[in-house]
C-alpha cells in the first residue's frame, strides 16, 4: 500500500512540474522573446514584409521569382537566382537540391539554366556568375552577386528605355557590403532592386 501511495505521490509531483514547466517555458519564455522582438526589431521579428504604397509584395528575407506564369523570365526586371524549394522560394518546403557536384541531374539543369541566361542577357556562357544557375542551400535566398546583377544590366536597361549607367547606379545603391565589412560576401536584394527600378 505504502508503494502504491509513493507512486501515486509521484506521478502528481511530475504532472505539476509538467503543468509549470509548459507555463513557464511554453508561454511565459515565448511571450517575454516576442516582446523583446517588438521592442527591439519589429520589421524584422514581423518577417522583414516589403510594402509598396501600403501594400504587402514580398520579404526582403525571402526570394521569388520574376517570370510570367509560364515560368519565363520577364526581361524588365532583374532575375533572382534559382530556387529548389518546391515550386520555387516555397518557405514552407525550404531545402536544397542536395544533388552532388557529379549528378547528372545538375549538371543537366547548370546546362539549361546557363543558356537560358546567355540567351536572355545575350553574354557568353563563360561570363555566368555560379548563382545565375545553381540554387541556394535553403532555396529562399533573396539575393545574387553583384557579378550577377552587372550581367544583367544592358538588358533591364533596354527594356526599360533606361541609360546603363543609370541602372548601374542603382545597383551600386542597393549593393550591400559584407557583414561587419569583411563576413562573406557583397550582395545585392533582387525584391529591393526591383521596386526601386520601378520607381525610375
Amino acid at each position: 500500500m505504502s508503494n502504491q501511495r509513493s507512486a501515486t505521490r509521484q506521478y502528481w509531483v511530475a504532472l505539476r512540474a509538467m503543468a509549470v514547466l509548459t507555463v513557464v517555458l511554453g508561454v511565459g519564455y515565448t511571450a517575454v522573446i516576442t516582446g523583446i522582438g517588438q521592442l527591439v526589431m519589429p520589421t524584422k521579428a514581423n518577417g522583414s514584409i516589403v510594402q509598396v504604397d501600403d501594400l504587402p509584395v514580398g520579404s526582403s528575407l525571402i526570394g521569388q521569382s520574376f517570370t510570367d506564369e509560364d515560368g519565363v523570365a520577364l526581361p524588365e526586371w532583374f532575375q533572382s537566382r534559382p530556387s529548389a524549394a518546391g515550386d520555387g522560394y516555397d518557405a514552407s518546403a525550404s531545402s536544397g537540391s542536395n544533388l552532388g557536384p557529379e549528378n547528372a541531374n545538375l549538371i543537366a539543369a547548370i546546362s539549361d539554366r546557363k543558356a537560358a541566361i546567355a540567351e536572355l542577357d545575350g553574354v557568353d556562357e563563360s561570363e555566368i556568375p555560379a548563382d545565375a544557375v545553381t540554387a541556394s542551400a535553403s532555396g529562399l535566398d533573396p539575393h545574387i552577386s553583384p557579378a550577377y546583377a552587372e550581367l544583367q544590366v544592358a538588358r533591364v536597361a533596354s527594356e526599360r528605355g533606361l541609360t546603363d549607367a543609370a541602372v548601374r547606379d542603382l545597383v551600386a545603391q542597393h549593393t550591400q557590403a559584407p557583414d561587419l565589412g569583411y563576413l562573406g560576401e557583397s550582395t545585392v536584394n533582387v525584391l529591393e532592386l526591383n521596386i526601386a527600378l520601378a520607381g525610375l
